[in-house]
């Protein structure tokens, strides 16, 4: 490029995106005089998604602001609890992060999983027309114009991936009201409606039970209640209490 010269730094939590030559500290950048603000930075390799608010001289412009030369360029990460426009919050997650998935329709968040790569996009397509925050570790993928919104899920460790998602948009909790298998809410069920899709040990152990509204799956505190429960209350702990629902945790 051949244009105005400007000065950008990126806020350390955005710097992995970036060149290394450009992570420390502010760095010059060539624009071609006509692009925005916000192509600048896509152009570095921030998505837009992970980018909040961007300061030119210190003063606050939109995305869409065209950078003049020696401007010095803040480039903010998003703020937490990040501001979704719409309601209820939904999430939409990729082929790479299923067990994330279910962990969040444990805590009962709108969680949708695609189990097949339908590629980027289907992905786009149907964050757009469902109003889902797409999450996903492909940059690609948070790059592409027609995403409704997404975030970069930064950790590779699931336990890390669900604080971040949790820390960052603050979802209300409803512990066991989702299936973790498809996402449908659940409800509660007698012994005598789902007897005859119980091993006879479950049937003989247990009492309590919930299905699918989904895909009828049923629902018990099995052996691996505890666990669980453990990532309940941690979560439940840590932000903020959720909606009450019956605690069946096992798939028969």
């Amino acid at each position: 490029m051949n244009g105005p010269e400007i000065h950008i730094d990126f806020a350390p939590e955005l710097r992995l995106f970036v060149p290394v030559k450009r992570r420390e500290g502010p760095s010059s950048f060539v624009t071609d005089g006509v692009s925005t603000l916000g192509h600048v930075v896509e152009s570095l390799g921030v998505p837009l998604t992970e980018a909040g608010r961007l300061l030119a001289d210190g003063r606050e412009v939109p995305v869409s602001h065209i950078p003049s030369a020696g401007e010095t360029v803040e480039v903010h990460a998003v703020e937490r609890p990040q501001k979704v426009p719409g309601a209820p919050l939904r999430f939409l997650l990729d082929v790479h992060l299923g067990t994330l998935a279910r962990r969040l329709r444990l805590l009962g968040v709108d969680a949708a999983y695609e189990s097949e790569d339908i590629g980027d996009p289907a992905l786009a397509a149907l964050s757009a027309r469902e109003q889902r925050v797409m999450l996903s570790r492909d940059r690609g993928l948070l790059h592409r114009r027609e995403l409704w919104a997404g975030a970069y899920v930064y950790s590779h460790r699931t336990e890390e991936q669900l604080r971040d998602v949790l820390g960052r948009f603050a979802p209300a909790l409803a512990p066991w009201t989702r299936c973790t298998a498809c996402n449908a809410l659940l409800r509660e069920a007698d012994k005598e409606s789902v007897g005859d899709r119980l091993e006879h040990g479950t049937r003989s152990t247990y009492e309590v039970f919930a299905e699918c509204g989904g895909c009828e799956r049923v629902y018990w505190r099995g052996a691996h209640h505890a666990a669980l429960e453990a990532i309940v209350d941690e979560a439940v702990r840590e932000f903020g209490p959720g909606g009450g629902g019956r605690r069946a945790d096992r798939a028969g």
